[in-house]
C-alpha cells in the first residue's frame, strides 16, 4: 500500500538531473520508511483494540469521510469515495454482531485452554485483519483528503477491493453459523447427510473470490510472507494463460515474462484470472505448476541456500519381499511385500540425508542401491572419518497434495534437521495421483518404512528409536503408515511429527475450511481435486502425446517459432496495456462509469471468449468397481492386504464420529440451545435480509462435490479411524498453521487422540500459510518455526551427536 505522500509534483518537461533531484529522491525515500514505521505502529494499536472498540473507530470514520465526499459535488470519483465509506460502515455493522457470537462459542472447539485455535477463531482474526487494513486506510485519508498531493483513485481502488473482502468475510460468518447450528457441540465438521452436505458446498463455491486475490492478496499473513504469495499468483496466472498450449523452453519462459508485467500491474486481472484458474483447471494442471520446484536450476539456488551435508543421495529399493519379526513374537515373522497397486511392482525410491558420514553409509551394499541424478562434482578433499551409527532414525513424507513434488523440493529443510538433530533421514519418494492412486502411496512407504527398519545399518543407525515426520499429505501418510504397521503386527514408530496434515480427505465443510475461499496456496476446488485424484477420480494425462511424436529436434524448432511470435506479441500486449492505461486516465471525466467498482486497465482482456480448456467433463468421485465388502477394523492379522479391490469403506459403526449419533438427551439438549436463535430451514436461511454477497461470474466450478466411498476409509482419512486403529498409534505432536484450511483437521485429530488418552501435542503457528515448511529462506518467521521432529512430545527425546 503506498503513500500518498511518496508522490511528488510532476517536473517540467525536459529538466536536466540536479542536486535537487538527488534531495527530493531521499526525501522520498525517508517519508516511506517513516510511513512505514507509522503503519506497523498503527498496526500494533489494532491488534490491541478489542471487536466493538475496533468496529466503533471504523464507523466513526466511516461516517466522516462519507460525510465529505458527499459534500465535495457530483464528482464521480468523489460519489464513489462516499459509497465505497457507506459500504464499509454497513458491512462493519453487520459483521460484529456475527463475529460476536463466533467468539463466544470458539472456546467450546479448543483442543484445550493451552491451545486456543479452531476454524471459528480463524475466520475472527482474519475479519479482524481485513476490518484493520480498512481502519487504516479510513484514517489515512481522514488525515491527507484535503492535500494537494491526495491520490484519489489509488486510495478509491485499495477501498473497494477491501469493501469486497470484507463483504464476502461476512458471507463466511453467515456460513460459519451454519455450520455452529448443523454440528453436535464440540464437531467442526459438517454433520449432514450427503445430500445436506453436497448442497451446502455448491452454494458455497459459488461465492466470489477474485477480490482476495488482488490488491488483497495475503493480507491475513505476516507482511514479510506477502511478497512472496504476490510473485507466487504472478507466475500462476502467467503459467495458467501457456498450460496446453504444447509449448516448452523457452517459449514458456518468454510468453510468462510479458504476460506477468500484465498481471503484475493489475491486480484486479490478476484476481479475476486467479479465481479462473483455481475453478476451472484441473489436477494435472497443478502438479505441473508445483513440480516447477523441481527443476534442476531452481532446486540447486535453493540448496545453496541449505546447511551444506555430507550425505544426500537418492536410492532405489528393489521390489523384494522380505521378513519382518511381529512386536508381540519376535519368533514369529510376517512377510512384507513390494507395492502392487495400480502399477505392479517396481522400485521405491528413497532420499537418505546426513549431515555426518556414518558407518555403514558408504557400504558396497548401500551404493549399489544408489540411483544417478546426473553428473555430480568430484571430490577434492580427503574423505572424513566416519562417525558411529546414530542410535535414531528420521524417516520423512513429503507434501504436495498427493499429485506433486519429491523429496528434492524439501531437501533444504530437510539438510537443516540433519544438522541440528544430527541423526540421518530417510525421505521417501512415493508415486504420486493421479497416475497412482491410492493405497499405491500408501504402500510404497509403509514398504520403505519396513525396509528402513531391517536395513537400518545401511543407512548410519542403529535405529534404538525411529520418528515419521511429514507435512500435509506426507502427515497423512505417516498416521497411516503407523496404522497398517500396527495392523500388520509389526514395530511401530516411538513418534510422529504432522506438520498442518490432512486427515480427513472427504469433500466436508469446516470452519477453517471456508477460509480456503481466499488462501491462495490452497482453495478449495484444488483441495478437492488432489483429494478427488487420490482416490482414484481423475484420470492420467494424456495431453503431451503429440510433443513426443514431434522429437527433439521438432521441439526446438517449434520453440524457436513460437519463442519470437511470443516476443512479438508480448510486447504489443505491453504496449496496449500502458497505452489503454494512459488513455483511461486522459479521458477518466468524459467516460460514463456504470459500476461502483474499479474496472480493470485490462478489462477487455476479461471480456473476450475463453478457449475451450479441453478439460474432461465433471466426473464425481465414485468408484463402482470397488469392492465394499469388509470392514475396516484391524483384525490383526498380518495378511492384511491394502489393494484397491479389497480396501472397503468401514462400517457405519466405525466411521460415525461426524455423523449424528442415536443422540444422548443432554447432548441434544445442549445443541438445541446453542443453535436455536441460528438454525433455519436451509442454506438461504444464512443470510440475513437484505445481505447479498458477491458471486463468481466464472461459470460452475469444476470440482467434485461427492464424496468417493474410499475416503471413508481409515487408511486413508485417518480422523475417521475407529477407536481400536487409533490406539494403535505412538505420541504424536502436530504443527498447525492457524490460518490454514486445514486447522480443524490438525485440531480434531487432536481431540480424538487426547479423548483416547493417547500423548498427543498441538502447537499452531500464527500468520503463516500452509506448506509454511519449505518457506523457511523467505522470512524470520518462518525459519524461528522450523521445528526438527525429534524435539516433539514424548516420543522421541532430542539426541546429542552420537
Amino acid at each position: 500500500m503506498e503513500s500518498a505522500e511518496e508522490a511528488g509534483p510532476a517536473e517540467a518537461p525536459g529538466a536536466p538531473a540536479s542536486k535537487e533531484d538527488k534531495e527530493r529522491s531521499l526525501s522520498k525515500s525517508r517519508r516511506r520508511r517513516r510511513w512505514r514505521k507509522t503503519k506497523a505502529k498503527a498496526s500494533q494499536l489494532i491488534q490491541s483494540m478489542d471487536l466493538r472498540t475496533m468496529t466503533q473507530t471504523l464507523v466513526t470514520l466511516a461516517e466522516d469521510n462519507m460525510a465529505f465526499f458527499s459534500s465535495q459535488g457530483p464528482g464521480e470519483t468523489a460519489r464513489r469515495l462516499s459509497n465505497v465509506f457507506m459500504g464499509v460502515r454497513e458491512q462493519a455493522l453487520g459483521l460484529e454482531p456475527a463475529l460476536g457470537r463466533l467468539l463466544g462459542v470458539a472456546h467450546l472447539f479448543d483442543l484445550d485452554a493451552e491451545t486456543p485455535a479452531n476454524g471459528y477463531r480463524s475466520l475472527v482474526h482474519t475479519a479482524r485483519c481485513c476490518m484493520a487494513h480498512l481502519l487504516h486506510k479510513s484514517r489515512y485519508v481522514a488525515s491527507n483528503r484535503r492535500s494537494i498531493f491526495f491520490r484519489a483513485s489509488h486510495n478509491l481502488a485499495e477501498l473497494e477491493a477491501y469493501l469486497a473482502a470484507l463483504t464476502q468475510l461476512r458471507a463466511l460468518t453467515y456460513y460459519a453459523q451454519r455450520l455452529l447450528a448443523t454440528n453436535r457441540p464440540g464437531g467442526l465438521f459438517f454433520e449432514g447427510d450427503e445430500r445436506l452436505t453436497t448442497d451446502f458446498l455448491r452454494e458455497y463455491v459459488t461465492l466470489h473470490k477474485g477480490c482476495f486475490y488482488g490488491r488483497c492478496l495475503g493480507f491475513q499473513f505476516t507482511p514479510a510472507i506477502r511478497p512472496f504469495l504476490q510473485t507466487i499468483s504472478i507466475g500462476l496466472v502467467s503459467f495458467g494463460e501457456h498450460y496446453k498450449r504444447n509449448e516448452t523452453g523457452l517459449s514458456v519462459a518468454a510468453s510468462s515474462l510479458f504476460t506477468g508485467g500484465r498481471f503484475a500491474i493489475d491486480p484486479e486481472l490478476r484476481g479475476a484470472e486467479f479465481e479462473r484458474i483455481t475453478q476451472n483447471l484441473d489436477v494435472h494442471f497443478w502438479k505441473a505448476f508445483w513440480n516447477i520446484t523441481e527443476i534442476e536450476v531452481l532446486s540447486s539456488l535453493a540448496n545453496m541456500a541449505s546447511a551444506t551435508v555430507r550425505v544426500s543421495r537418492l536410492l532405489s529399493l528393489p521390489p523384494e519381499a522380505f521378513e519382518m519379526p511381529l512386536t508381540a513374537d519376535p519368533k514369529l515373522t510376517v512377510t512384507i511385500s513390494p507395492p502392487s497397486a495400480h502399477l505392479g511392482p517396481a522400485p521405491v525410491l528413497v532420499r537418505l540425508i546426513s549431515y555426518d558420514l556414518r558407518e555403514g553409509q558408504d557400504s558396497e551394499e548401500l551404493n549399489s542401491l544408489g540411483k544417478s541424478e546426473g553428473p555430480r562434482s568430484l571430490e577434492l578433499w580427503p574423505r572424513p572419518p566416519q562417525a558411529p551409527r546414530s542410535r535414531y532414525l528420521v524417516v520423512h513424507i513429503h507434501g504436495g497434495g498427493f499429485v506433486a513434488q519429491t523429496s528434492k523440493s524439501h531437501e533444504p529443510y530437510l539438510k537443516t534437521w540433519a544438522q541440528e538433530l544430527g541423526v540421518p533421514i530417510l525421505s521417501i519418494d512415493y508415486s504420486l495421483a493421479p497416475e497412482a492412486p491410492f493405497p499405491r502411496a500408501l504402500e510404497e512407504c509403509f514398504y520403505a518404512y519396513c525396509w528402513a527398519i531391517k536395513n537400518c545399518a545401511l543407512l548410519g543407525s542403529t535405529c534404538e528409536r525411529i520418528c515419521l515426520a511429514g507435512d500435509s499429505a506426507g502427515g497423512n501418510l505417516c498416521f497411516t503408515v503407523s496404522l497398517r504397521a500396527a495392523a500388520y503386527g509389526v514395530r511401530v514408530p516411538d513418534g510422529i511429527m504432522a506438520a498442518y496434515p490432512a486427515t480427513m480427505l472427504q469433500p466436508a465443510a469446516s470452519p477453517s475450511r471456508l477460509l480456503s475461499l481466499m488462501d491462495p496456496l490452497l482453495p478449495l476446488s484444488v483441495l478437492s481435486k488432489c483429494v478427488s485424484a487420490y482416490a482414484g477420480g481423475e484420470t492420467e494425462d494424456h495431453s503431451n502425446s503429440d510433443q513426443k511424436a514431434l522429437g527433439m529436434m521438432g521441439l526446438v524448432r517449434r520453440d524457436t517459432a513460437l519463442l519470437f511470435r511470443d516476443l512479438r506479441l508480448g510486447a504489443s500486449s505491453w504496449l496496449n496495456s500502458f497505452l489503454e492505461l494512459s488513455g483511461r486516465r486522459s479521458h477518466s471525466n468524459s467516460m460514463p462509469v456504470a459500476e461502483t467498482m474499479r474496472r480493470s486497465v485490462s478489462e477487455a482482456a476479461l471480456a473476450q471468449p475463453e478457449d475451450p480448456l479441453g478439460t474432461d467433463p465433471l466426473r464425481k468421485l465414485t468408484l463402482h468397481d470397488l469392492s465394499l465388502r469388509g470392514s475396516s477394523d484391524t483384525s490383526g492379522t498380518p495378511e492384511l492386504s491394502l489393494s484397491a479391490e479389497t480396501l472397503g469403506p468401514s462400517t457405519p459403526s466405525d466411521v460415525n464420529f461426524l455423523l449424528r449419533p442415536e443422540a444422548e438427551p443432554e447432548e441434544v439438549e445442549a445443541q438445541d440451545e446453542l443453535s436455536s436463535q441460528n438454525r433455519g430451514p436451509g442454506i438461504g436461511a444464512s443470510f440475513p435480509e437484505g445481505f447479498h454477497p458477491r458471486r463468481s461470474s466464472q461459470g460452475p466450478t469444476q470440482m467434485p462435490l461427492y464424496s468417493s466411498p474410499i475416503a471413508k476409509n481409515p487408511f486413508m482419512s485417518p480422523l475417521l479411524a475407529p477407536e481400536s486403529m487409533l490406539q494403535s498409534l505412538p505420541p504424536v505432536h502436530i504443527v498447525a498453521c492457524a490460518l490454514d484450511p486445514m486447522l480443524d483437521d490438525s485440531v480434531m485429530f487432536a481431540r480424538r487422540l487426547r479423548s483416547l488418552g493417547k500423548p498427543v501435542t498441538l502447537s499452531v503457528v500464527e500468520d503463516l500459510p500452509h506448506g509454511f515448511l519449505s518457506l523457511a529462506s523467505l522470512c524470520r518467521e518462518t525459519r524461528q518455526v522450523l521445528t526438527p521432529p525429534a524435539t516433539t512430545a514424548s516420543a522421541t527425546t532430542k539426541p546429542a551427536r552420537v
